[in-house]
């Protein structure tokens, strides 16, 4: 076995030995499928009182356009679980460094050959896997629903398309701040301050011009993920976030060249 591999198999070990990665799966999916099915819900009752006031109903083809999944369901189901996943991620990453330096293991890495940079990868792609899992299993019931329903299947791909690769920016910066601290609390703290300060810049743009409003823009979270809530996927929107992991390898391994320096 390969130093790479037996990490990767220490930090799955580490992962589920911890009731934190259950409480997460059980606590990510169970607010998804209440969210998802509550705005479904939501959405036939609306469909149900338009069919009662135009005597008779109507034809799905003559549903009007303000009715419809993507602005009744799914976008209000981007909004609501990006939030709920800030809130969520930072409790899976702080732990990932935080805890090997606040008992000094993070050094007997070294002896194994690898060097900082493997350390780092093996760490981010079982932390990557974890919130890909963590995604899949929220999204059992909503899939199952639509696909029973025949509706909108290719919008809940991009839903949960946009919602993955939200949650591996939330990742990285999560991973990041672990990287740089020997306290999980601060760790967490950090990356709930940081991704919240990313989410949306929107409530600035009464303070700075448009050139810096529109830059500003280009950074925040919200709108390069909101998209996809209406089946959009760009590719632009991905390469931001995947930017996201690449930033965060790149930073974690910086904290493991400074820790060194400064031991």
């Amino acid at each position: 076995m390969t130093p790479l591999a037996a990490l990767v198999r220490k930090e799955l070990s580490s992962l589920f030995g911890s009731p934190v990665a259950y409480v997460a799966l059980t606590a990510v999916a169970g607010v998804t499928a209440l969210i998802f099915f509550d705005h479904l819900k939501i959405y036939n009752q609306i469909l149900f009182v338009y069919a009662t006031t135009t005597m008779g109903g109507f034809d799905s083809d003559s549903i009007p356009e303000h009715i419809n999944l993507w602005d009744l369901v799914f976008f209000p189901v981007m909004e609501q679980i990006g939030i709920t996943l800030i809130a969520v991620v930072p409790l899976i990453t702080m732990r990932v460094f935080a805890e090997e330096r606040a008992r000094g293991t993070d050094e007997l890495l070294s002896a194994t050959g690898m060097g900082p940079g493997a350390v780092v990868l093996g760490k981010f792609l079982v932390t990557l896997g974890f919130v890909a899992l963590m995604m899949a299993v929220a999204f059992v019931y909503p899939a199952l629903a639509v696909e029973r329903g025949g509706l909108g299947a290719e919008h809940l791909a991009a839903v949960f398309m946009g919602l993955t690769l939200h949650a591996f920016g939330l990742a990285a910066i999560g991973l990041t701040c672990s990287a740089f601290t020997s306290s999980q609390l601060v760790a967490a703290a950090a990356a709930w301050a940081a991704a919240f300060v990313l989410w949306d810049f929107s409530w600035m743009y009464s303070f700075v011009g448009e050139e810096t409003a529109a830059w500003l823009d280009r950074l925040a979270m919200h709108p390069r993920y909101g998209s996809f809530a209406e089946g959009i996927v760009s590719v632009a929107n991905a390469v931001y976030f995947l930017a996201m992991v690449l930033v965060g390898l790149a930073l974690a391994r910086f904290a493991f060249d400074l820790r060194r320096v400064s031991g």
